[in-house]
């Protein structure tokens, strides 16, 4: 059996909001790209499992930004994507592009927004 890391399917959105953020994005950041671009609302406290569970995998890391006074004194915490991530993203969307392979939908049960 593979050693790889495979991702699930939010943890994959979760990775490709954080990259279309510029690979430097916080949690209301990252919240804010799901909502606006597949329109799903996530808990700010279940993007945080998310994210502390990918970095505990090697996926991606964080570091603390400059304490504002905006934030109360508090600092943001900034995500990156590493390359061990990046590679992981590429072996998911390879894997879901060979499992599509060949997969028709009934369109009449299927509905897509253009």
């Amino acid at each position: 059996m593979s050693k790889q890391k495979y991702l699930g399917e939010f943890e994959q959105t979760v990775m490709l909001a954080l990259l279309k953020s510029g690979n430097r994005a916080y949690g209301a950041m990252i919240r804010s790209v799901l909502l606006t671009t597949i329109e799903r609302d996530v808990a700010i406290g279940a993007l945080y499992s998310t994210m502390d569970r990918l970095e505990k995998k090697g996926l991606v890391y964080s570091e603390l930004g400059e304490p504002t006074a905006a934030r109360g004194g508090r600092a943001k915490r900034f995500f990156h994507v590493t390359t061990e991530g990046e590679q992981a993203l590429a072996r998911s969307l390879d894997a879901m592009k060979k499992m599509w392979d060949g997969v028709e939908l009934n369109t009449n049960t299927v509905s897509f927004k253009d």
